[in-house]
């Protein structure tokens, strides 16, 4: 984990308040995120877990002025201050790449495989920076030997398929990290690379994220990835928070029957199941229109007639918040 030190009184680096994204489908609007609200500190690796459909990516998105055509987010995301939300496209332009970087989950569709990698890397310094392009090439090169690629200065001269896909991956943060970001946006960038090239790429994020003192926000649905490499996580359900706290204290004192759950499912070398593996009974909440009350409540083992009200998400010690009628957040 990234060993930063962080003044608990530092301002937010980013601030998300009552963020709430919709799509507009044939058959009405769908809400993808709920009412989500919360920060990330300067040097601080947050993670996003959650199943799939949860609104992990499409928060990424917002930040980033990247929905759909038919997508509306409402709410307040800001950046070092600055409003983003519904920003105007040009100005945008000027704080992504520079500042605030992403790195997305394939980089098969991100890459453009009609452009040799050294013309994809040297465009954002050449825009954002204003260097030349032997001033560029050279920074992308030392880029590429920081993010371990063997033998840059030849490489950087290749076309994306012809690196494999942990190696495309490599590409893909070396240039999100050229302009040397104050914040990080992940999605998913482990997901298809295998356990050994996963455990590479993990490692190099938390160097870079101890090294130049970025920030970091990586969305996954691998309880794995987070223990590795977060100091805080955020886990979603149905678009809405069900519950944030430090790493240690959602792995070690979980509060929220969901998190208990995705804890319980997640395969473990030091327990027996005799081959069966743990499952959260029922399916993922359908994101059509606005439900009323707790929306993990049809697959809760603890519902009561209470969760038919939505639980207020609750602070307690240590920054810990939780959204559950039936636990309570340490106070």
């Amino acid at each position: 984990m990234p060993s930063i030190p962080m003044s608990a009184e530092a301002a937010p680096l980013l601030a998300v308040e009552d963020l709430s994204v919709r799509f507009k489908l044939p058959q009405g609007w769908v809400t993808a995120v709920d009412h989500v609200g919360f920060s990330i500190r300067p040097g601080e690796v947050v993670g996003v877990v959650g199943e799939s459909g949860s609104g992990k990516s499409q928060i990424l998105l917002s930040v980033m002025g990247l929905l759909a055509s038919n997508g509306r987010a409402t709410g307040s995301v800001r950046f070092r201050g600055t409003e983003l939300l519904n920003r105007p496209m040009a100005e945008l332009d000027g704080i992504r790449g520079s500042a605030l970087s992403m790195i997305f989950q394939d980089p098969m569709t991100s890459l453009n495989p009609y452009m040799r990698v050294n013309e994809q890397l040297t465009e954002v310094l050449t825009i954002h920076q204003g260097m030349s392009e032997a001033q560029a090439l050279k920074a992308a090169t030392e880029m590429l030997e920081r993010v371990r690629i063997p033998d840059a200065r030849r490489r950087i001269t290749l076309y994306p398929h012809e690196f494999s896909g942990g190696m495309r991956q490599r590409v893909m943060i070396a240039m999100a990290l050229l302009c040397k970001p104050a914040m990080l946006l992940a999605d998913e960038p482990t997901t298809a690379l295998d356990v050994t090239v996963q455990a590479q790429i993990l490692e190099l994020m938390s160097e870079l994220a101890r090294d130049l003192g970025t920030a970091v926000a990586i969305v996954t649905h691998d309880l794995g990835v987070i223990a590795r490499l977060c100091d805080r996580v955020i886990v979603l359900y149905g678009g809405r928070v069900m519950e944030e706290g430090a790493v240690d204290d959602i792995f070690h004192d979980t509060r929220h029957p969901y998190t208990s759950g995705l804890l319980a499912a997640t395969p473990r070398l030091d327990e027996v199941t005799h081959g069966e593996l743990r499952t959260i009974p029922g399916q993922p909440r359908a994101a059509m229109g606005d439900i009323p009350g707790c929306p993990f409540a049809p697959r809760c083992g603890l519902k009561q007639d209470i969760c038919a009200e939505t639980p207020p998400l609750k602070s307690g010690q240590a920054g810990h918040r939780l959204a559950c009628h039936m636990r309570e957040v340490h106070s």
